[in-house]
């Protein structure tokens, strides 16, 4: 009984037959899928054990007045604090007009996906020339190690 109202509620107030009617054994089971009746909870489902993390003993966190006092340290260790102000309010500018032109060229209607397209050959050109061979892997190393020693002044 359960097994027919399952199915007459699946099937939206259509009946199948039944054993019990005369016809053949009833066909419910091969038609719906078996659903357990519990739902699976968070403490049965398998726990994958390749990972393990451990906590570093040290507190690391900071609070909220440990915060503000380093901010304003900061604030006062700025010497030229309206060439700051300037600085960040174009930041922020900047970042404002950033969004505006990308929402612009994103509603041009095959823009985005041309750019998509481009960035995808980028992406393969990327991998060939770079990654896919151990003396480009080098070479890139390399290029990215000279990088930091030009950005950091020791070059």
């Amino acid at each position: 009984m359960a097994a027919t109202a399952y199915s007459v509620a699946l099937l939206g107030g259509a009946r199948l037959p039944t054993a019990g009617a005369g016809n053949a054994a009833p066909r419910s089971s091969a038609l719906l899928p078996r659903r357990s009746l519990h739902p699976l909870r968070l403490q049965d489902a398998p726990r994958p054990s390749l990972l393990r993390v451990k906590a570093a003993s040290d507190d690391t966190s900071a609070s909220g007045d440990e915060i503000i006092e380093d901010l304003k340290g900061k604030w006062e260790a700025i010497e030229d604090k309206p060439t700051f102000l300037l600085y960040s309010g174009g930041a922020v500018v900047a970042l404002w007009l950033t969004t505006v032109v990308v929402g612009a060229i994103n509603s041009v209607p095959l823009l985005p996906k041309l750019l998509e397209l481009v960035g995808l050959g980028y992406t393969g050109w990327f991998v060939y020339r770079y990654l896919l061979f151990k003396e480009s892997r080098k070479e890139l190393a390399t290029d990215i190690e000279s990088l930091k020693k030009k950005i950091a002044g020791t070059e």
